[in-house]
């Protein structure tokens, strides 16, 4: 078993210290011995001092040993022990289903996973996945129960529902009997306080209308005779009146002599006709001499347009006459430029011959 340094120091440390004692107290014994002549003591006391030393050394190497076994035992405690709370975390924090990985190395990997066919309705079975057939009912004797308990399930709800609606009805009958008594008795209760009503406001009436009748007459007979009053009063009135009497004077208005008042007018006097009469031969006078003077001013205007027509078209003339003068001159300019050209073609008509290009290269010049 290897000791640790500090123990090894220690150890030497006290060795050499213990040694150097011995040596120095031996040294000392035996010159003491020689001095004195004594040598088979010296040699005793040397036997003794090493033997005491290696006493000493043998308690300190058991003191030792046991303090290197108390170390060693709580080291491997120590190391127990954090290997047990590693063990812990991994336990309780770092299980194996928690990582990334499990499911590729998960033993119960096939446990797990679902078959390829739950039920007829299980949506991964395709067409292309071949895993359901025509005619199968994989799920006939669970259908079959579900729809039993169904079954079972509505006919007892039916039957709850159905004491209910009789006791609902039976509680709804008697509620209805009861209110339609109570109704009653209140509506007769009512009936006979409006008959009791009917009968004063009936007597009330009745007296009413006969003070109302006998008002009546004799407000009629008050209106007769102002009526009677009034017809005469304006029966005197029409009859002297201006409306009867036809006085012109009524019939004209406030805002002039010259205006009147239509619903009291009775026409025109004879000099007001003959005003209008003679206004009206004027008007068409006028109106002659308006039409008589429009037509001379139409007959200038033809006269007018006839002159600039006849104007225009002895200009067109003149120009037209004038246009064929100048083409008449262009075409005598032309004809002689036509010569002059026909005679320089005929002045320069000497074209040059094959001898003449054939005298060129003849000699070594």
């Amino acid at each position: 078993m290897e000791l640790p340094t500090f123990m090894l120091c220690f150890c030497g440390c006290l060795g050499f210290s213990w040694q150097n004692t011995c040596q120095t107290d031996s040294s000392q014994t035996a010159r003491s011995n020689v001095e004195s002549g004594n040598t088979g003591n010296c040699l005793f006391l040397q036997i003794t001092f090493k033997s005491l030393k290696w006493l000493v050394l043998a308690n300190e190497m058991k003191k030792n040993d046991k303090i290197m076994c108390m170390l060693e035992r709580q080291q491997k405690n120590d190391i127990r022990n954090i290997n047990k709370a590693i063990c812990e975390f991994q336990k309780n924090f770092q299980k194996p289903e928690t990582r990334r990985e499990f499911d590729l190395s998960d033993p119960e990997a096939l446990k797990k996973d679902r078959p390829a066919r739950l039920s007829d309705n299980d949506p991964r079975c395709t067409v292309s996945g071949l895993q359901k057939f025509m005619g199968e009912d994989l799920n006939y004797n669970q259908r079959m129960k579900f729809q039993k308990e169904q079954l079972r399930e509505w006919s007892l709800q039916q039957q709850r529902d159905w004491k209910n609606a009789l006791a609902d009805q039976k509680f709804a009958d008697d509620l209805y009997d009861k209110n339609r008594i109570e109704l009653d008795q209140k509506i007769m209760e009512q009936q006979r306080r409006e008959e009791e009503n009917r009968r004063a406001v009936c007597a009330a009436t009745k007296d009413f209308n006969r003070a109302q009748a006998a008002e009546l007459a004799e407000r009629r007979k008050l209106e007769k005779d102002q009526k009677m009053k009034d017809d005469m009063d304006e029966i005197s009135s029409l009859l002297q009146g201006d409306l009867l009497s036809e006085n012109p004077e009524q019939a004209v208005s406030s805002f002039g002599r010259h205006r009147v008042i239509p619903d009291r007018w009775k026409g025109m006097n004879r000099d007001q006709l003959m005003a209008i009469r003679y206004s009206q031969q004027q008007q068409v006078l006028e109106k002659l001499r308006l039409k008589e003077e429009e037509d001379r001013r139409d007959a200038e205007w033809d006269r007018q347009n006839i002159q600039a027509a006849r104007a225009q078209l002895v200009l067109e003339q003149h120009q037209q006459r004038q246009i064929r003068e100048r083409r008449r001159a262009l075409d005598t300019i032309n004809a002689e430029l036509s010569q002059e050209q026909k005679a320089k073609e005929e002045a320069y008509s000497n074209f040059p011959t094959g001898q003449y290009y054939a005298q060129f290269n003849t000699t070594s010049r």
